[in-house]
């Protein structure tokens, strides 16, 4: 027999003066459900609890309960109850006085409600605790306590508002079963809202993903770990292995250059697409045994398993030198003017695409007046290069006549490739003052751009690849006439696996995983 659908948001808008903060919401949930509205902070579950507790009304849109509208009632009116993160029980009252709050409002005689309380201790597991000063309890306690007043009125919807926040890591793991136990005892439907994902995976019938303000995903526990919707949805709940692939065909997708059946469909051909592998699926053999092979970078003992980081296709990297040069600022006749430049490498290839911006940039080339720090317009910039190696002058100057002369070194430089990854590097010595790494306000931009360092695909070189620099000088605390190495690396692929067998650092090992283990995705 199907569910019955209790409760429909309808396109659902809500915007705060000009945020919005909920954008277009359609969801149905059903009779004796436990859901979870699973997301991180701002991203929009507590309000949208809170339309349907009534204590927000929806910018558009509307809320059916039963089949009815109630949009436009006032939480006392409503068949739901709602739990908040901080409880707020009555500290004058004992356990017993705290639950019977709500009935004693609506008039029940005084056997019904002590009929009632004495069902909902039992419930909760704290029969015998009815005389308790509530400020004695645990938190733990005083949440089951917070739980059996709302559901003493026999709500048809109980909404749970992140009750476990305030509890410790130990006593939270137990008050999920116990939230789900009682959730199955009492049969009604559970809203639960959390940014915890264990929390969603553990107790939950529905899980719905939200971020800024949209869902996501809809889906069971198991749906929403094993067929994640897109690289948010995987990245968020569990650990996930992601990795840039492109659909050949139905249940065929190539990535780190092989291609891997999977159980994937529906896609077009040649779509870039992502590759979603959970730790778990993938298994450490011997290299002979593996679909992939790597090297063992990292191994983390977490109790019941080893983290193990298996670099499968190596980063490639490039190193410069960066000499250390004296202050070369000239100072106009009458010193109301400065200027500087650099010295500065350029590869044969490049040289046809030099302008007058580009030199100003690899130059690092400025005027300024001393006096009020402010910046004076270059108006002429005379170089001539040709497409040989050789050295070349360059002479920026202002309109009043302060000029300074350095020179563009053309080198045939080197280009470090690397075929596993399908990408190659190339970067270029380079010539700075200690003030302009003292003056410097991101160092590892900074040092990309002066060395003009670069990284492409090979198979298309008009597709950029990301690199970091990596150096070990202390930027405060360099030497004039000192040359130091900057290395510029792609960070290549690493693994996540988690195994029950420890396996040693800087170990050659093998991957093994089945077209069971590959789920793709559309890219974001």
């Amino acid at each position: 027999m199907e569910e019955k659908t209790l409760i429909q948001f309808k396109n659902i808008v809500m915007s705060f003066e000009d945020q919005l903060v909920l954008k277009n919401i359609n969801l149905d949930i059903k009779e004796n459900e436990f859901v979870t509205l699973l997301g991180p902070s701002g991203c929009g579950k507590t309000t949208l609890l809170r339309i349907l507790g009534g204590f927000l009304e929806p910018t558009e849109g509307e809320v059916l309960f039963d089949g009815a509208d109630i949009s436009n009632l006032p939480p006392y009116k409503r068949e739901l109850n709602t739990v908040f993160q901080k409880y707020a029980l009555f500290p004058h009252m004992n356990v017993h006085d705290n639950i019977a709050f709500g009935l004693k409002i609506k008039k029940m005689s005084k056997d019904v409600i002590e009929q009632k309380v004495m069902k909902m201790l039992k419930l909760i597991g704290l029969d015998g605790y009815e005389n308790k000063n509530v400020t004695l309890l645990s938190g733990g306690q005083q949440q089951r306590v917070a739980i059996a007043r709302a559901l003493v009125n026999e709500p048809k919807v109980l909404l749970l508002d992140e009750p476990l926040g305030a509890l410790d890591l130990k006593l939270r793991k137990e008050m999920q079963y116990e939230l789900k136990r009682i959730q199955q005892e009492v049969g009604i439907t559970f809203i639960f809202v959390t940014h915890d994902q264990e929390e969603a995976l553990t107790m939950s019938d529905k899980i719905v993903i939200m971020k800024g303000g949209e869902i996501q995903q809809i889906g069971s526990p198991q749906e929403i770990y094993n067929t994640p919707v897109n690289r948010f949805v995987a990245d968020f709940v569990g650990e996930s292995n992601i990795i840039p692939g492109r659909m050949l065909d139905d249940y065929l997708v190539r990535f780190d250059d092989q291609n891997f059946d999977c159980l994937d469909y529906g896609f077009a051909k040649n779509e870039a697409v992502d590759v979603v592998i959970r730790p778990e699926d993938l298994v450490i053999v011997p290299t002979e045994e593996g679909v992939l092979t790597g090297t063992v970078d990292s191994v983390l003992f977490k109790g019941m398993h080893y983290e193990t980081v298996v670099e499968t296709v190596p980063g490639t990297s490039v190193t410069v030198h960066m000499r250390i040069i004296k202050n070369n600022e000239v100072i106009s006749a009458d010193g109301k003017e400065k200027i500087s430049a650099n010295d500065f490498f350029v590869d044969i290839e490049d040289v046809a695409a030099l302008d007058d911006k580009e030199v100003v940039a690899r130059a690092d080339a400025q005027a300024w007046n001393p006096e009020t720090d402010e910046y004076i317009s270059l108006n002429s910039i005379d170089y001539s290069v040709k497409e040989e190696e050789g050295e070349y002058p360059v002479v920026f100057s202002t309109s009043n006549g302060t000029m300074i002369q350095k020179m563009i070194y053309v080198v045939n430089q080197p280009i470090v490739k690397n075929a596993k990854a399908n990408e190659a590097v190339m970067a270029f010595n380079f010539f700075k003052t200690a003030d302009e790494l003292m003056e410097s306000q991101a160092l590892d931009t900074d040092l990309k751009l002066w060395a003009n360092a670069q990284g492409w695909k090979l198979s298309d070189e008009e597709q950029t690849v990301d690199m970091y620099a990596d150096y070990d000088f202390d930027p405060e605390n360099v030497k004039e006439g000192q040359s130091y190495r900057v290395t510029f690396s792609t960070t290549g692929r690493e693994l996540k696996v988690r195994t029950v067998n420890y396996v040693e650092e800087g170990t050659e090992v093998g991957l093994k995983l089945g077209k069971n283990d590959i789920h793709v995705m559309k890219r974001m």
